[in-house]
């Protein structure tokens, strides 16, 4: 018998798939299709050659957590300590699925807004607990917090956020955190916060993140990505930040799940973030991409309002087609050869808004071909 009987294969998968057998361009999977900075491939080989090649300590190599807590404490003035409220993790989505795993039961209410990342649901359903969608509504997908309100009952045991938000790109502004934190504390809820493009913000804001909180922070599990930061997707590689007496029950199932990760790799990350450049010059390189492609845009029929942050954009297709987004993906795909992500896949009761996403981490060359194509569609 199944425990997740409704889980098909996911929609990156559909669409990577359809990318390879109609020679398309893939602007689907969010993953760059350019190289990781050679310093830091070079400090990888450099710890492997020094014989760090043996299992890391469970919760990662201390190193790296004291960098870590320094950064956090730099950019955030949240102190993290070291020795016992961060771990790393084999990606972000090993994150997540510890915490929830750590702290919900069966019964237990969590919260999400849609669209959402397809992990959240499966993993709360398969210890099973409840989930209770809030749909964002586009195009500014901004969070109603009086829903929020409504929908918590006496089982409401976590909220889930997602800021830069996949995939919109929708950003939590200081008022929505407080709002966060009034109702997390009022109502006694556990939070993950999913910041893995916390660095790849647009136009002059500021990540606001739960370790900017003091209240929230005290109950939140926040989840970062070294893949998305650096351009590394396949390695695999992010950390979890949360109190003690979070991090301890989290780390009861991460020494059961994955024991530890890459151990070669942490070493060579603590030393490439002892130089903040190599986050701090992120948005600046993602949104010259960001810029870019949408004045490569400017000829089609897409109506595009620019991503705030991560490096997904959305495209509106309504002027175009009355299709479904899975259809007119799949057409994309098929008869233009550009595949994307149709948005409704991620929405409660798929709600279809005429949306695609497409990923602009990509070279200028990638860029304009999808342009081209887009601009005759």
């Amino acid at each position: 018998m199944s425990k997740l009987p409704e889980i098909a294969i996911s929609i990156f998968s559909i669409m990577s798939k359809m990318a390879l057998d109609y020679d398309a361009i893939n602007l689907s999977q969010g993953f760059p299709n350019f190289p990781s900075d050679p310093k830091l491939i070079s400090l990888v080989n450099k710890a492997m050659i020094e014989g760090n090649n043996q299992y890391a300590p469970m919760a990662g190599a201390i190193s790296l957590r004291e960098t870590i807590a320094h950064k956090v404490k730099k950019l955030y003035n949240k102190a993290y300590n070291p020795s016992n409220e961060i771990t790393i993790t084999a990606g972000a989505t090993q994150a997540i699925f510890t915490a929830i795993a750590a702290t919900i039961s069966k019964g237990d209410e969590v919260i999400i807004f849609t669209p959402a990342y397809d992990c959240y649901a499966p993993t709360i359903e398969l210890f099973g607990g409840i989930v209770r969608y809030i749909q964002l509504q586009s195009p500014t997908y901004q969070p109603d917090w009086d829903k929020v309100r409504d929908k918590i009952s006496r089982n409401t045991k976590m909220i889930i956020v997602n800021s830069p938000h996949n995939p919109s790109g929708m950003l939590f502004s200081e008022n929505d955190m407080l709002q966060l934190q009034q109702i997390s504390e009022e109502k006694n809820l556990f939070v993950i916060s999913d910041e893995v493009y916390e660095h790849i913000i647009f136009d002059g804001n500021n990540h606001q993140s739960a370790a900017k909180f003091e209240a929230l922070s005290k109950r939140t599990f926040i989840i970062a990505s070294f893949g998305k930061t650096f351009h590394n997707t396949g390695w695999k590689l992010g950390y979890c930040l949360a109190p003690q007496n979070l991090m301890k029950e989290f780390q009861k199932v991460h020494q059961y799940n994955v024991f530890c990760v890459n151990h070669p790799m942490q070493l060579a990350l603590s030393e490439y973030l002892k130089t903040p450049s190599h986050y701090l010059d992120l948005p600046g390189f993602y949104q010259q991409k960001r810029d870019y492609f949408i004045a490569k845009l400017k000829l089609s029929r897409f109506k595009i309002i620019p991503s705030q942050g991560t490096y997904f954009q959305l495209l509106d297709y309504s002027n175009i087609s009355e299709e479904s987004d899975i259809i007119f993906a799949e057409n994309l795909t098929k008869e233009y050869g550009v595949a994307t992500i149709p948005t409704s896949v991620f929405n409660a009761n798929k709600e279809d808004f005429k949306q695609i996403r497409v990923c602009f981490a990509k070279t200028e060359v990638t860029l304009n071909e999808a342009a081209a194509i887009l601009n005759r569609i």
